[in-house]
């Protein structure tokens, strides 16, 4: 962004502050500080924060980014892995902490309308008592929210039974572009139609700004059973996991943590010592899941487990889930810094995969603890580094690439959950041609955003991956076209 936008920026403050007021209008640097990052490893400051209490406040901001030809980016909690809610180019950043509630929760249709702030894991705690929750759980769920779940299309280690977030979303409220209020799906069904609700999720908040959200509701179980089983090697725990899913075993959750995850995931009660433990977690009715826990038990005992270990009640499993949803942050025992990798792969390659992760984590020195939704091939790596020592950034952004492009050539995708944002766009050539990724393009002309929200995101930009933008497009199809 050139020094005279950034003025232009700073012109409109006065008019942002009319629109929000004036405590929720930032643009101190000190308070920007805390805005240049997400989850990951990239930086990058807006010129000023809004943090808007209603869908009319963000129209009106809106209007006026639209007016004046400045960038927008919405953001939720900022725990993104992928650089998906950084303002490379400066402008505005929406936060929408403020809009955090609850607005409607309906027991006999089970579902319930929220703002895009409420917490992802607020949601099941405010319905438990309803006999309810929400289905979608990322690892980072005590913080992250709804709004940023959608932008991502955020799974979670339950996705293997329940799917991802857009399995759950039935309707949303947005503010295009141009400041339009509108609502894509509907408010307690499938619609008919285009899916223009599936096209804005995941699609990291560059075609519409979410402002209301209809989720789907589901039954708590009657029953749950959580097992963690140890293995001398990865290799076997992979093993086991092809066995399972092989068997027409389809758990609610197939987690797997290596030595590296173990190590740091203290007092979680995981076993010293092993190479791998799979986390499984069944539930439903009483007697299906006590069958399907001993064929599973039955089927890991093929691959010489060291141990497996049972919960016996709900504080026991609380433990053991709480050390693989902590073990991200629990890897700063280990190193300062963690690049965490997110691709996916079929089931049957993991072995293969992993012994491949394995061999470049011993060729380059760079220790990479794995962590992975073993159950649908969502693989973690993280890459242990020190920021603070020369190259260290560098080096492991081309291990990351070398991964991706393992995943890639394995049959796989780019992204399980995390999305593109800025970290793999530089990959999307692996899986698209120049072709492919011009046609997606036209989706931001057809919600006309002049590339004003989130720009920069998703499609690689750089001459070397072809330079697809937005601009690209227009070329093709000329300017104001639709499809």
């Amino acid at each position: 962004m050139g020094k005279s936008q950034h003025l232009k920026i700073k012109d409109l403050i006065p008019e942002l502050k009319r629109i929000a007021g004036d405590n929720y209008v930032l643009d101190d640097q000190a308070d920007l500080l805390v805005y240049e990052y997400d989850g990951s490893i990239d930086r990058g400051n807006p010129v000023v924060v809004v943090l808007p209490d209603t869908t009319k406040e963000i129209s009106q901001v809106l209007k006026l980014a639209r007016s004046n030809s400045i960038p927008v980016v919405a953001r939720g909690a900022g725990t993104g892995l992928s650089g998906g809610a950084i303002a490379e180019q400066g402008g505005i950043v929406l936060s929408m902490a403020r809009m955090n509630q609850i607005l409607e929760v309906n027991r006999s249709d089970r579902y319930a309308v929220v703002e895009p702030g409420v917490v992802n894991l607020d949601l099941s705690t405010h319905v438990a008592s309803e006999g309810l929750y929400y289905a979608p759980d990322p690892s980072s769920q005590r913080a992250c929210t709804i709004g940023g779940n959608i932008a991502e299309n955020s799974g979670g280690p339950h996705c293997l039974a329940y799917g991802v977030t857009t399995n759950h979303v039935l309707g949303m409220e947005v503010v295009l572009a141009d400041g339009t209020i509108t609502w894509f799906g509907e408010n307690e069904r499938d619609g008919i139609g285009y899916d223009l609700r599936g096209i804005t999720i995941g699609s990291e908040g560059t075609l519409a700004i979410v402002t209301k959200i209809s989720v789907r509701l589901l039954r708590l179980p009657e029953h749950v059973k959580t097992m963690l089983m140890s293995f001398e090697t990865i290799e076997d725990a992979s093993a086991a996991v092809t066995g399972i899913i092989g068997a027409g075993m389809v758990p609610a959750a197939l987690e797997m943590m290596d030595h590296f995850c173990i190590k740091a995931a203290v007092g979680a009660g995981y076993p010293e010592g092993a190479g791998a433990v799979l986390l499984v977690e069944l539930d439903g009715l009483l007697e299906s899941v006590e069958e399907e826990s001993e064929e599973i038990e039955a089927i890991c005992r093929e691959f010489s487990p060291l141990e497996i270990r049972v919960a016996t009640d709900s504080l026991e499993r609380e433990k053991l889930w709480s050390g693989r949803k902590g073990v991200l942050g629990a890897l700063g025992r280990l190193a300062p810094n963690y690049y965490l990798v997110d691709g996916t792969i079929p089931r049957t390659k993991l072995v293969d995969v992993l012994k491949k992760i394995n061999e470049i984590s011993e060729r380059s020195g760079y220790p990479i603890a794995n962590l992975l939704h073993a159950g649908d091939g969502n693989l973690h790596p993280s890459i242990l580094f020190d920021e603070r020592k020369p190259g260290d950034v560098e080096n492991v952004l081309a291990i990351g690439a070398e991964i991706l492009r393992i995943c890639v050539d394995s049959g796989g995708v780019l992204s399980g959950e995390h999305g593109i944002g800025l970290e793999k766009q530089d990959q999307m050539p692996l899986m698209f041609s120049e072709e492919d990724m011009a046609t997606m393009s036209l989706l931001k002309l057809a919600f006309e955003t002049e590339d004003l929200l989130n720009p920069g995101k998703v499609f690689p930009t750089g001459a070397g991956c072809g330079d697809i933008s937005q601009a690209r497009a227009i070329a093709r199809v000329g300017p104001g076209a639709y499809i």
